[in-house]
């Protein structure tokens, strides 16, 4: 289903957050479970890297002329509400942070709240799945194109 050319750590990556995405629309608590303890177990940044790179171009397309601060509360508020239904460990707090880092709004060196990995990583695929739902698309086209996006990254030379 991935590219052949990408490593094994991408590849691994692709097919958890795919899954992660499957369980969500579903509402499968323990499948979505199963899905962040794979992705939990593969580097952090890549995998936080991959869903904001999907977060970002699912919220430009559904706000073409620009991104207001509703937009982000009726995503926040949408997430929150459908996670909780079927997610009762959902965490405010990483709803927030995740769409805050997404956009490039958070302060890294603010006090906050501390949110373990898995909330975050939970908060981000309820992220992409409400803006998936909300495009009425397919994940796998976004994921492909973070995930190459960030591989195109990687192998640029730096001046």
């Amino acid at each position: 289903m991935w590219p052949d050319h990408w490593p094994r750590t991408p590849r691994e990556i692709a097919a958890a957050t795919a899954d992660a995405l499957a369980a969500a629309h579903d509402e499968s608590a323990q499948a979505f479970d199963d899905a962040v303890v794979v992705l939990i177990g593969l580097p952090y940044e890549q995998v936080t890297a991959v869903h904001a790179g999907m977060i970002r171009e699912l919220l430009e397309e559904l706000h073409p002329d620009g991104l207001a601060g509703e937009d982000v509360q009726a995503v926040l508020e949408r997430c929150v509400r459908s996670g909780l239904r079927w997610l009762p460990s959902l965490e405010l707090d990483a709803v927030v942070a995740v769409l805050t880092g997404a956009l490039g709004v958070s302060d890294p060196d603010a006090e906050g709240p501390r949110i373990r990995a898995e909330q975050y990583l939970a908060a981000g695929l309820l992220v992409v799945a409400d803006l998936v739902a909300a495009r009425r698309v397919a994940p796998e086209p976004y994921l492909r194109r973070a995930v190459s996006e960030i591989e195109r990254a990687e192998t640029q030379e730096m001046p």
